[in-house]
């Protein structure tokens, strides 16, 4: 979609409907006018935030698995980064924010070590969460919680309109969740459902000897996987479970998915490491899907409950239509 299509509204910053209020995790937020100097704490929060053109109303941005999308790279380059990491809140309230919101719990949250809203109702300053992050249910001691239902791209589009009412760009929103909903339906009608198409999707380790992080079964990755006619080969519930490479080899996935991850914490984050490993192990070179060549590479972002997740199901597509999945 171009960028900057959109015409300014004469009454930006003044709220249509004074004041407005939206419901968010179960908080009511209310907004006496449209946030001037806006914090993001996430990347998607960020992208959601320059799709609808407000970079001259963000002040800062933090928690950047990825680089930004190349088509929001200027917009993004006018915005101070914090940090690719997990911020401060001493480093967020530095921006005089009069507005922050969060992507995942860890970033803002009753556990995170960034935030709780708490912390920003204290001092007046709205904040919001994903409505994503909040519908994970948090009984597996994971700091990402659970999910008993796959997630679909409903609450990102809620998140989408959330973000462009508050912001009084509502037109600009709507736009956005037109065309996302376009490209998905466009996925949907492309690959036919094959029970037997299983998907891993390997976002990080720490190192060849440590658990591998992967995308749970009914997270955003799961989705991809059903998007594109198959599911996760991880059954769990647990939105980020780990797993050594025994139980890896057990699930026998039909493709691995090795992501790239631009953040630049562990060697394993770079896709080309991945795959070197992947086809350098004694023993995981042996998995099936190493030795047919089914492996393709995906943003990590991607993983995340975002607009990332569906771009990464266009670019895993693209990269099956030269795979042989048959037996």
């Amino acid at each position: 979609m171009p960028r900057h299509v959109y015409d300014v509204c004469p009454g930006f910053g003044r709220l249509h409907h004074l004041p407005l209020a939206i419901e968010n995790c179960g908080e009511s937020v209310i907004f006496e006018k449209a946030p001037e100097n806006a914090v993001a704490l996430g990347q998607n929060s960020a992208e959601i935030m320059l799709l609808l053109g407000l970079e001259d109303k963000m002040a800062a941005t933090a928690f950047w698995p990825n680089d930004v999308l190349p088509e929001l790279a200027d917009a993004n380059d006018q915005i101070k980064l914090l940090t690719v990491e997990f911020p401060t809140l001493e480093s967020v309230l530095q921006q005089r924010p009069d507005f922050v919101a969060a992507m995942l719990t860890t970033l803002m949250g009753p556990d995170s070590k960034v935030a709780k809203r708490a912390d920003f109702e204290d001092l007046d300053i709205p904040a919001y969460l994903s409505p994503s992050a909040c519908s994970t249910t948090q009984d597996t001691g994971d700091a990402y919680g659970s999910r008993d239902q796959l997630w679909n791209m409903d609450l990102l589009y809620q998140e989408i309109d959330d973000l462009s009412r508050i912001f009084d760009v509502q037109d600009r929103g709507q736009t956005v969740i037109a065309d996302f909903k376009t490209r998905e339906a466009a996925l949907r009608n492309t690959f036919s459902k094959n029970e037997d198409l299983t998907f891993l999707f390997w976002f990080s380790s720490a190192s060849p000897a440590d658990d591998a992080y992967l995308g749970g079964g009914n997270g955003p990755s799961g989705f991809i996987a059903d998007l594109l006619g198959g599911h996760n080969a991880l059954e769990t519930k647990a939105e980020w479970p780990t797993a050594n490479w025994e139980g890896i080899i057990a699930a026998d996935p039909t493709v691995i998915v090795a992501t790239q991850v631009d953040r630049n914490r562990w060697e394993l984050d770079e896709a080309e490491n991945k795959i070197a490993f992947l086809q350098s192990d004694p023993t995981v070179s042996q998995m099936e899907a190493v030795r047919k060549g089914r492996i393709v590479v995906m943003s990590g972002a991607a993983m995340n409950p975002s607009i990332r997740t569906l771009y990464g199901a266009e670019e895993i597509a693209g990269q099956l239509k030269t795979i042989d999945l048959s037996e």
